[in-house]
């Protein structure tokens, strides 16, 4: 998964597309760079209905290694991600693009360009990702 993305879809079309019954993200403004650890929009199942929230991104770190929240699982037989692996730890995260490194660095500036890719005429794209309520 990548570490930036951005969401510049209003609220109402997020509502439509996603079926949101609640909505609690205030005024939801434009957002073209979502990095780790920043305040996003997120749709989670309640049981109420679908929910429109704000949620900050990342999970815990594992207590030995401490540190940022982490963004990418990559061990998911490891005991402390077992159970965040749950299905009502989990959610949408709306997206119109997201971006990557490219894979060899720019022969001018000697560094790895951003490369963005999005879905052509698409309000928004729909991110898997998992909720940590500790976090909100």
């Amino acid at each position: 998964m990548c570490n930036l993305y951005s969401i510049t879809t209003n609220q109402a079309a997020i509502a439509a597309l996603f079926r949101v019954v609640n909505r609690y993200v205030g005024n939801l403004a434009p957002m073209p760079g979502v990095f780790p650890d920043y305040p996003a929009p997120v749709v989670r199942n309640t049981d109420t209905g679908r929910e429109l929230s704000m949620m900050r991104w990342g999970m815990p770190s594992p207590p030995r290694t401490g540190g940022p929240p982490v963004t990418n699982i990559r061990n998911t037989s490891s005991p402390h991600w077992r159970g965040w692996l749950k299905s009502e730890n989990r959610c949408l995260v709306p997206a119109n693009s997201f971006a990557e490194y490219a894979p060899e660095p720019n022969p001018e500036t000697k560094k790895k360009d951003v490369v963005w890719f999005a879905l052509e005429g698409s309000p928004a794209v729909r991110l898997r990702w998992h909720l940590d309520d500790v976090q909100r």
